[in-house]
C-alpha cells in the first residue's frame, strides 16, 4: 500500500523502507502484539545507516507514536496519519464485536473487505496494492485488544522531535486531533481535503507531497 510513497521518496534521493508489522503482509501467519510491533519498528530504526524519519498510518500511526514516545534510539521526525482519536475501550470493544460477526462469514470477511477497499480507493491500481499485500483478517481482534495499552497523548508529550499529524477531512478517526496537536511540543496538524481514513490512498498525491516536505524539513 506504500508503493506510491516509496517510489516518490526514492526518486527524491531518500532511502525508504515499508515494514510489515506482525500479522500483516509477509508476516500474516503471526499473531499481532504491541510488543512485537514496537520491536519491529525498533529493529528497522536500529538497522538504518542514517537518522530515521518515521511514518505510520492508522494502526501503524498508533504504534509509531507509542514507539517514538519511548524510543531509546531517537528519530528525526514522525508523521502519524489517520490515528487522531484515542483508543477508548468502549469503542475498541464495539469494533471487536463487529469483527467477530464478520469473521463468522464463510470467507472470514474477505469479500467484504475487498469491496470496502475498492469502494474507498477509487484508483484500481492503488486498491490492488492494498489487496495484493494480503488482507489481515485474523489480526483485527488481536490489534483491537492490544490497542487498549496505548496512551497516545502521553506518548506525544514525550516526543521532542517534529511531529506531523495528517488526517483526511472525511476521516472518522480525527475526533481528538486537536488534543493530539496540543500534546506534542513540536506538532503541526495538516488536513488533506476530500480524503477519507485511507488518506495515503484516497488522495495519494497530496499525502505524498506532505510526506516529502516533512522528510526534507526534518533534515534541516
Amino acid at each position: 500500500m506504500w508503493r506510491s510513497q516509496i517510489g516518490a521518496l526514492r526518486a527524491a534521493g531518500h532511502e525508504a523502507l515499508a515494514i510489515d508489522l506482525p500479522g500483516h503482509g509477509s508476516r500474516m501467519a503471526e499473531r499481532f502484539t504491541l510488543a512485537g510491533a514496537v520491536a519491529t519498528i525498533a529493529d528497522a530504526v536500529a538497522a538504518a545507516e542514517h537518522p530515521v524519519f518515521l511514518c505510520g498510518f492508522s494502526l501503524g500511526g498508533y504504534t509509531s507514536i507509542h514507539y517514538a514516545g519511548a524510543a531509546p534510539q531517537p528519530i528525526r521526525g514522525l508523521l502519524a496519519a489517520s490515528c487522531g482519536t484515542r483508543p477508548h475501550r468502549v469503542a475498541l470493544d464495539s469494533w471487536r464485536a463487529a469483527a467477530q460477526v464478520i469473521h463468522a462469514f464463510p470467507d472470514r470477511g474477505l469479500a467484504l473487505n475487498n469491496w470496502a477497499v475498492r469502494a474507498a480507493v477509487r484508483d484500481p491500481e492503488l486498491a490492488d496494492d492494498v489487496i495484493r499485500g494480503g488482507v489481515a483478517l485474523e489480526v483485527m481482534d488481536d490489534a483491537l485488544r492490544e490497542l487498549r495499552q496505548l496512551t497516545p497523548l502521553h506518548s506525544l508529550r514525550q516526543i521532542e522531535q517534529p511531529v506531523w499529524l495528517v488526517n483526511g477531512t472525511l476521516d472518522h478517526f480525527r475526533l481528538e486531533e486537536r488534543r493530539y496537536l496540543r500534546a506534542a511540543p513540536r506538532a503541526r496538524l495538516l488536513h488533506v481535503p476530500g480524503a477519507t481514513h485511507m488518506v495515503s490512498l484516497t488522495r495519494p498525491d497530496a499525502f505524498t507531497r506532505i510526506l516529502l516536505e516533512a522528510v526534507d524539513e526534518s533534515a534541516r
